[in-house]
Parts: C-alpha cells; structure tokens; sequence
C-alpha cells in the first residue's frame, strides 16, 4: 500500500514513516554482523580475520551499488507525489535497466580485480585466501543483492516501508540459519558464510516481486513502459550516481582512520572499534530521518509543494538535533557501561572508548543537520552539492586522521569523524540557504498561475 507523504503534518508524519526504517537499519545491522559473529564462534579466528579484512572492499563497492539502486529511485518517488502513474511505471522500468547494466558492469571489474586489490591492501598471506573465497562469492551474488535493494527502495519511495522491512527481517532470519547449515553442516568453511549471505538476499529479492505486483500493481510497468529511452536513463543517472559516489566516498575515508588506527596498537583498536559499533547504533535513527527526508523532499517536489518542503526539513531539523542531544547526554552518563558490555574488565580500553563516545557526542548535531540537509537536497534532485559534501567529507576525514593522529594520538583520531561531519555540512548548510530562497520564489511562482 503506498503513502502520500504531500498532506498531514510534517514533523509527526515525518516521524512514522522514519520508524519502520530504523527498525529495518537495526535489522541490517544484525545482518551485517551475523557472519562475523558465527564465522569467529564456528571456525577460528583467521576465518573471522579475513571477513573483517574485506570489510572496507564491501563497503566500498556495494555501497556504491546499493547507492545507485537507492539514488534512482528518487526520481520515482517526484513522480508519485506529482500523482503521474504513467511517470512512475516508466521511472521503475529505466530504474531496473540502470541498476541492471551498472551491477554486471561492477561486477565483471570487482571479480577481476578482487585478488590484487587484497594484495595491494597488504592482506596477510595466511588469511588472504579466505578473504578471497568469501567476498568473491559476495561479488558474484551481487545481482541478487541488486535486486532486493532496488525493489526495497521502489517500493520506500512510493511509501510502503514496511513490506521491505519484513522481507528485511526474513533476510536476516534466513542468513542466520544458513550459515549454521554451510558451515556446520555442510563444513564449506567461510565460503558457506558468502553463498548464505547471497541466497539470503536473492530469497528475499524473489519474493518482493509478487509482493509488488499483489500490492502495488499500479506501479508495475506495462508493456510499453518497458522500452526505456536514453533520456530516462540519463535522467535517472543524475540522481543514482551522485549517491552511489558518496558511499563509496565515505568508504575510502574510513580506510585512511583504519590505517592510522593500526599504528597505535591494539588496545586503541579494541576501544576504537566498540565505541564505533555503539555510535553506529546512535547515528541509526539520524541515518533513518534521512533516508524518510529523501522521500518527503522528493515526493512534495513532485507535488509542487515547494513551502511544505521549506516546513518540513525545518522541523526535521529541530527534531533530528533534540535527538542528537538526548543521545550526546547518554553518552556521557552511560558511556562507560556501554563500552563495558564489549570491553569487560578492560580499564584502559574503556576509558579510551568512552573518550570517542564523548567527543564524537559533542559533535552529534553537526550529523544530523548534514543528515537532513543532504538527504533532502537529494530529494529535490541535487546531485552536485552531497557530491561535494562527500569530497570535503573524505578530505577532512583523511587529513584529521593522519595528521591529528601523529599529533594528539587517539584524541586525535577521535576527531577525524566530528571534523568530517562539520566540513560535510558546510556546503549543504551554504546550499540549503539558497535552496529555501528557491523554493519560496518557485511556491510564490505557482501560486500566480
């Protein structure tokens, strides 16, 4: 069933439309951690070493899939808001033809290249091999990865968010168990753990097809929807690869803060890693009041309601930075239990880890401003600007790591994310300015007609 996100109010609407979503992001965070934890409980802790080791390459080049597939489908739901059902069903058909033709393409060049981009990472000999076994198989599935994350944001931008949630969660399920069964079962090694993330995925993509079809046939392209012409496949790229670009941006600078991390031993590692893992489960609603952002921008420009969207962000705005400051006081008052879930016993690791969670918290409302901002301009069809926010992004990431490291040392380092979130939104804050000048002078525009 679709949802119009063009008439209530903002800020609650907003809200639950945010909330299946951040259940889904919670889901996918068990997703994307269960080979790990199964793989080091299952087999040893080399097997373990060489998924974590290709953890960068997955972000890299999947984000950039999963970017593209999300980044597409923007451009469906304008049309929904604008209530063009013919413009819909055109936008899901050249959706599939680009996401089609861009992951067979990256798929041929990362199978190719898989091997001596581990070499050229430094991966150790004893562990590069499983590293290799793992994430090629990954690669290979990566249409069937397409498929479920393509389907899952068509049907997000037309307001159904809570079908991909449960097929999400089936996904989750059903990787769990094959896991257990290739590598217990059938002692495929941390191969079995590749071929259940990717059977996962394509079960899941499978059954979002009918699902579509029996909920949203409205949406499904016709006959003559299905020749997609160049200048809708060009129209779509404005938007996909804008998006798939950033991920792959952010990608690169969290591999310069792995690389200064590894010089300040592993005590730092151990304390780095968990307070990451518990900022990553804070930033989950941020990153998911964005993605909802995404939607509301693109569905109300579609719409050509140009002051709602005004109204909209502004009050996102103010919700994602009181969310920022709830979270920057938990922080402050619970960090050390926190990190002392994963770092029992370990004194020096938690205090270090609890000094991350601090100032990484200072910075929270710089994070949810640039979720919102780059998230709605991205909506309204802004490609440039993220692109930029993500060049400064990665820039300053980089630059804090390396040099602030050398510098301060872990505090140092620490900074690199709080400097990234700032320099980031620089750019968006600059181009939201003027965007809201716009869109005043574009709803003044329309109301004269």
């Amino acid at each position: 069933m679709t949802r119009n996100l063009t008439v209530g109010p903002p800020g609650p609407l907003i809200i639950s439309f945010a909330v299946p979503l951040v259940i889904g992001n919670l889901f996918q965070q068990f997703y994307n951690m269960a080979d790990s934890f199964i793989v080091g409980n299952t087999i040893n802790m080399e097997a373990l070493a060489a998924i974590g080791c290709s953890a960068s390459l997955n972000f890299l080049i999947l984000g950039f899939m999963m970017g593209v597939t999300g980044g597409a489908s923007i451009i469906t739901s304008q049309r929904f808001g604008a209530n063009d059902e013919a413009g819909v069903r055109k936008s899901f058909a050249a959706s599939i033809v680009l996401c089609a033709i861009v992951t067979v393409v990256l798929t041929i060049i990362s199978v190719v290249a898989l091997m001596p981009v581990l070499r050229l990472l430094n991966t150790p000999e004893n562990i590069i091999q499983d590293a290799y076994d793992y994430f090629v198989i990954i690669l290979w599935g990566m249409p069937a990865i397409a498929l479920f994350n393509l389907l899952s944001n068509i049907m997000r931008a037309v307001g159904d968010n809570k079908t991909p949630l449960y097929f999400l969660i089936a996904a989750c399920v059903i990787n769990i168990v094959l896991d257990y069964v290739f590598i217990l079962g059938f002692h495929t090694g941390v191969a079995g753990a590749g071929v259940a993330t990717v059977i996962a995925q394509l079960v899941s993509g499978l059954a979002c097809i009918p699902a579509i079809k029996k909920r949203l046939p409205q949406i499904c392209p016709l006959k003559e929807d299905q020749k997609v012409s160049i200048s809708e496949l060009i129209e779509h790229s404005k938007t996909a690869f804008p998006v798939g670009f950033q991920m792959s941006i952010i990608a690169i600078g969290t591999v310069a803060v792995q690389y200064a991390l590894n010089g300040l031993g592993s005590t730092a590692v151990a304390a780095f890693t968990t307070a990451e893992k518990i900022d990553q489960f804070a930033t989950m609603p941020l990153a998911s009041y964005g993605q909802a952002m995404t939607i509301y921008s693109a569905q109300n420009f579609g719409a050509r309601k140009y002051n709602r969207i005004r109204q909209g962000v502004f009050q996102g705005a103010i919700i994602s930075c009181i969310f920022s400051v709830i979270m920057f006081f938990l922080f402050v008052i619970l960090g050390k239990s926190f990190a002392g879930l994963f770092l029992k016993g370990e004194a020096e690791a938690i205090d270090l880890a609890y000094q991350y969670l601090v100032i990484i918290g200072i910075f929270f409302f710089a994070l949810a401003l640039l979720f919102t901002f780059r998230q709605s301009l991205q909506g309204l069809g802004d490609g440039v600007t993220p692109t930029i926010s993500g060049i400064t992004e990665l820039v300053m990431r980089t630059a804090a790591a390396i040099f602030l490291t050398n510098i301060f040392g872990f505090v140092g380092l620490c900074f690199a994310s709080p400097l990234a979130f700032v320099g980031a939104l620089a750019p968006l804050g600059i181009s939201w300015y003027f965007k809201t000048h716009q869109l005043k002078r574009m709803s003044m525009k329309a109301q004269s007609r």
